[in-house]
């Protein structure tokens, strides 16, 4: 999903690496129409009811995987303003001392990100910087594949998201939901869960069906097709028919953002609007997957008053503080992490941009957060403290996972992310 209008201007492989995944939804379309059956038969008031019992067994935090897909330049999101190097590496594109949204005494934030520094203010935002794979290759696809299989070393197959959601106990339809897209990210594959792919949840509805009656129709001849085959089958189709009832329930209540909260157009903003909403509503969510795209700049970055990483970085901020606005009291119990296949090179490029990297940061935002604090050991730019031209990745991401994981979805670690570092930066206090 790309989020702003910017042409799409990376490498290559960036390009192909950023089209659509070819893993659909098992329940496709035939069986994506099967919403309304049960909504007709059971009534709105007795589906809504059904949802406050959605999160049965599970007391954990709904986790937000938001997805920065292409390589976001990490040192332009949260620039080392304090580090003199970074002006030297980046004569053009670096962001003034001047512009940046201080942090600390070396860090600041993208001037674009300015509704994000109340956040880091009050404590709901905390930043990791220097983040990254143990095994960088500066491929877009090996590196994308890595990061949501998350079990480096290992013959795991499965994506850690899959593996998240199947250590939970009785996960419902929409307890593994990839939002803004109908096709599911690699770290939702595996067989431990049946998880769920929509644009929006207004337009989650059965193709072809054009009114109630016609909806049940199909629904019940689903039903029926389904019948005593295998799990592999049934699992799936039955997954989608709930989640479409629940969709189709939501949809006739409507909605509107609370405390104020405006989202910006596009489709971040959407998609993050849409899990404030199923959030709120109580549908069971326990891991949602979001992607932001476009962000493989080897061109025209652009400046600290504009051009494509300002245009994209508005987006984001404007999206994350309406999406932490909108929840209000909900966000105590909703933990987001940012992740991006790799960081960008530390020095410029001859086209005002930059090249493929490896470290980069991460933005962890939630009730449960310490925020307010730059975590992580930063290992500097200069050229004799980079890693072959790039930012050294000092802090494993898995290590952030692991501590959000354990203390705020009260699962163990070691299960879902294999040989992950012990490492804890004490982002997050324990969910009570």
């Amino acid at each position: 999903m790309t989020t702003t209008s910017t042409p799409t201007c990376g490498c290559p492989e960036g390009l192909a690496a950023m089209a659509p995944s070819r893993r659909a939804l098992l329940a496709g379309a035939s069986v994506l129409g099967a919403a309304g059956a049960t909504l007709a038969l059971a009534g709105p008031a007795e589906a809504m009811t059904r949802l406050t019992f959605a999160d049965a067994g599970y007391t954990g935090d709904t986790l937000v995987v938001l997805s920065f897909r292409g390589g976001i330049d990490g040192l332009s999101v949260v620039p080392p303003v304090g580090d003199p190097a970074y002006y030297t590496a980046r004569p053009s594109i670096a962001i003034p001392q001047s512009r940046g949204l201080a942090l600390d005494t070396r860090f600041a934030l993208h001037p674009a990100l300015a509704p994000l520094l109340p956040l880091y203010t009050a404590g709901s935002l905390a930043v990791v910087h220097a983040v990254g794979q143990p095994n960088p290759t500066r491929s877009h696809f090996t590196d994308m594949d890595e990061m949501e299989r998350a079990a480096p070393g290992s013959s795991i197959r499965t994506g850690w998201l899959d593996r998240m959601v199947g250590a939970t106990t009785t996960p419902g339809p929409f307890a593994g939901t990839t939002i803004g897209s109908t096709t599911a990210p690699r770290s939702f594959l595996g067989d431990l869960t049946s998880d769920l792919s929509m644009r929006s949840v207004d337009s989650f509805t059965l193709s072809g069906a054009w009114d109630a009656t016609e909806t049940a129709r199909w629904t019940t001849a689903l039903r029926a097709m389904h019948a005593g085959d295998a799990d592999a089958i049934t699992t799936p189709a039955r997954t989608a028919l709930d989640a479409l009832t629940t969709a189709g329930t939501l949809r006739t209540a409507g909605y509107t953002p609370a405390n104020g909260a405006t989202y910006p157009s596009g489709g971040l903003g959407d998609a993050l609007r849409d899990t404030a909403r199923l959030v709120k509503a109580g549908v069971g969510l326990r891991a949602v997957s979001i992607d932001s795209g476009n962000w493989d700049m080897h061109t025209d970055l652009g400046s600290s008053t504009g051009g494509w990483m300002f245009g994209q970085l508005s987006e984001v901020g404007k999206a994350l503080a309406a999406f932490m606005t909108d929840l209000g009291s909900a966000a105590d119990r909703v933990t987001l992490v940012t992740l991006s296949e790799f960081g960008r090179r530390v020095t410029e490029n001859g086209s005002g941009g930059v090249d493929h990297g490896y470290g980069n940061f991460s933005f962890v935002l939630g009730g449960g957060v310490n925020g307010g604090k730059v975590y992580g050991t930063w290992p500097g730019v200069a050229p004799d403290q980079t890693q072959a031209g790039d930012l050294k990745a000092t802090t494993d991401y898995r290590s952030v996972l692991a501590e959000v994981l354990e203390k705020r979805c009260g699962l163990t670690a070691s299960g879902i992310l294999p040989g992950a570092p012990s490492e804890r930066l004490g982002l997050l206090r324990a969910k009570a």
